[in-house]
């Protein structure tokens, strides 16, 4: 494994679950003009997308609601806040193998309690990973402090990441977004990709318990989730549905899943960001990602434009209304990294123009800023403050 640059919170013995709670300082907050599009502009072997801005983006098959299986149990109770999606170049250093971003990681945990819990402060954060720290032989917890403390109210969110670094390379190495699970190095890839972003699930899960969050960590593969020539066919979402009503917070994840033609491909986690969305209908969707939002070319080129604000018609076609783009014909180009299985930011724009479309609002915004902080809270549904730099997707009639 790479040389840590900073010891990561899950693998500190000096850190305990339970520690008196502390503000993150705005200065440790990403600048608001910091962009390392790790991914897009490091490869060199990438592939540019353009995309016509009047050209509709939908799925392959918008019939999948009448042949997918779903077990969706009804609760009067449910009401979900937010959907958030940790994307993989944000939460993990992209080019280096197996490798989490621990500083961008802990803000992202930090920020998340704060809007989950809007804005109430305990006086401890009371940690729920137990596990036993490197250089320790008991675990680490305080059960009097659990005893004493008051129960904390969170809103209902659900999260889903991307895989980064972990499964990707697996993933393209052995071709399993390919399918053909008959060949020798498919099987095994799809063994390994598996082992590799289910690590990153059981971090991520421990990252946000460590902030008080009560997370369950969740697999498509292993709740049933199938694909028929990649697009979903079968999404038990009865496991997600029960966890939340429970008053846990399911964190799911970008997985390899068998496939009824292929015998198996990759499931991103865009696309169950749209599933998840069309079904359980969230106030908000929230795309954390490593840029302040989507651009009119890579974000490394020169005069890249941010586009603010793009709204998405009945038909699925979008156009950007903030800001308003000199030449009409202009199109919007993305790049994706090579050893990338799921489509970038290609597929992320396509799945959050259909999640628009369901009347639910979708904000793409660079991760650990203050920026992403304001979208988690969810203060930009009533009106777009000009100081605020990420982009908007929202269904216009």
């Amino acid at each position: 494994m790479e040389e840590e640059e900073e010891e990561s919170s899950a693998t500190s013995p000096s850190k305990s679950s339970t520690r008196e709670h502390k503000s993150k300082p705005r200065n440790r907050l990403k600048s608001e003009t910091e962009e390392t599009p790790i991914g897009l502009t490091k490869q060199k072997d990438k592939s540019q997308n353009q995309y016509n801005r009047d050209t509709p983006l939908t799925t392959k098959d918008e019939s999948y609601r009448d042949t997918m299986e779903l077990n969706l149990p009804e609760s009067r109770s449910r009401s979900i806040r937010c959907i958030v999606k940790l994307g993989g170049a944000a939460i993990t250093r992209k080019n280096e193998l197996e490798k989490i971003d621990d500083e961008n990681l802990e803000i992202v945990a930090c920020q998340l309690r704060q809007a989950m819990t809007e804005g109430a402060v305990p006086s401890k954060v009371i940690g729920m990973d137990w596990s036993k720290r490197p250089g320790s032989s008991e675990l680490s917890c305080d059960i009097d402090d659990l005893e004493d403390q008051d129960s904390t109210e969170f809103s209902k969110f659900v999260v889903v990441h991307g895989a980064g670094s972990f499964g990707h390379f697996q993933a393209s190495r052995s071709g399993v977004h390919k399918g053909g699970l008959e060949k020798p190095i498919v099987k095994a890839g799809f063994v390994a990709t598996r082992i590799s972003v289910t690590n990153l699930n059981l971090e991520i899960v421990r990252a946000l318990a460590r902030e008080g969050i009560p997370t369950i960590g969740m697999s498509p593969f292993s709740c049933g989730w199938s694909t028929s020539k990649r697009d979903v066919a079968s999404a038990d979402l009865s496991t997600v549905a029960k966890t939340i009503d429970s008053g846990f917070v399911p964190v799911l994840h970008g997985d390899a899943v068998l496939d009824n033609i292929l015998g198996c491909t990759i499931l991103s986690g865009d696309v169950i960001i749209r599933h998840l969305a069309d079904h359980l209908k969230p106030e908000y969707v929230v795309f954390l990602t490593d840029v302040l939002g989507v651009y009119d070319r890579p974000p490394s080129e020169p005069d890249a434009v941010l586009l603010k604000e793009i709204a998405v018609g009945e038909d699925g076609s979008w156009k950007v209304v903030n800001p308003v783009l000199e030449h009409t014909d202009k199109k919007v180009q993305t790049s994706v990294a090579a050893h990338d299985t799921t489509g970038g930011m290609e597929t992320k724009i396509a799945e959050a123009a259909m999640i628009a479309k369901l009347g639910v609002d979708v904000y793409i915004v660079k991760a650990a800023t203050t920026h992403s902080q304001r979208a988690l809270n969810g203060e930009l549904r009533d009106s777009v403050p000009e100081d605020w730099f990420g982009t908007i997707i929202r269904f216009s009639k």
